[in-house]
């Protein structure tokens, strides 16, 4: 069947990473490395791959360590050298400074980009709004696929720009669905045909290392919410 041949593209989030410490006092976000959980996770997404026998034709992150370390742990497995694209408009929503949002404000802060159909003007952590995010992802999306060079490419991004690329793709429209959900060292997969509307979601937040995810019914967003108000005491 050669009418309507498409391209796939692997999505994954980055794995695991410690935002605060035991105090609540925030990490610098552009500096954290995986933790030992994110790790294992990133290893895991590339047994899969591996045992899939998949080979990628690009590989790209958005050069935050976070993903750079995913992808590296994740072609590891593969056994395959290949040279990572950093796309900085990839980068995560950009928030502001934590300390200039009011107590009464932080859940909305926190959890509000990600409640779901989020309006464009809608803040991440009082800095970045869905709109300027969509503002960049989209257009970086659609250079993608208009290179015809490759069939298969691995991206390692973050959680709220993967929901900005499969909201994209499951309406082929401007919107953000904030509930979407996107674990850590997830794995997604996307179809992309050459009409601009042709888009096939495959696997959406599939987590080799926890299949049923019966962890936790909580949001990332939530858990971090909770572990920053420790160092405001609340």
């Amino acid at each position: 069947m050669t009418e309507h041949k498409r391209r796939r593209v692997y999505l994954m989030r980055h794995g695991s990473v410690t935002y605060f410490d035991d105090q609540g006092k925030p990490f610098l976000p552009e500096q954290v490395p995986l933790n030992e959980l994110g790790r294992a996770q990133a290893t895991a997404a590339g047994k899969v791959f591996a045992q899939a026998g998949l080979k990628f034709d690009r590989v790209i992150v958005s050069g935050l360590p976070r993903t750079v370390e995913t992808a590296t742990r994740v072609l590891a497995e593969t056994g395959q050298q290949i040279e990572l694209e950093r796309w900085q408009d990839m980068e995560e929503l950009r928030g502001g400074k934590l300390s200039a949002i009011p107590d009464e404000s932080l859940r909305e802060a926190f959890v509000g980009a990600f409640d779901g159909l989020v309006p464009e003007e809608q803040q991440f952590l009082g800095g970045e709004t869905i709109g300027q995010l969509m503002d960049r992802i989209h257009p970086c999306i659609d250079r993608l696929r208009e290179d015809k060079s490759w069939d298969t490419v691995l991206l390692v991004l973050h959680g709220g720009v993967n929901r900005a690329i499969l909201s994209y793709a499951l309406t082929n429209q401007r919107l953000f669905l904030g509930n979407l959900a996107q674990t850590a060292g997830c794995i997604n997969a996307i179809d992309v045909g050459d009409a601009q509307s042709d888009w096939v979601v495959r696997i959406v937040n599939y987590s080799p290392i926890s299949e049923l995810q019966g962890e936790t019914r909580h949001t990332t967003m939530e858990v971090l919410l909770d572990q920053y108000k420790k160092s405001r005491g609340l």
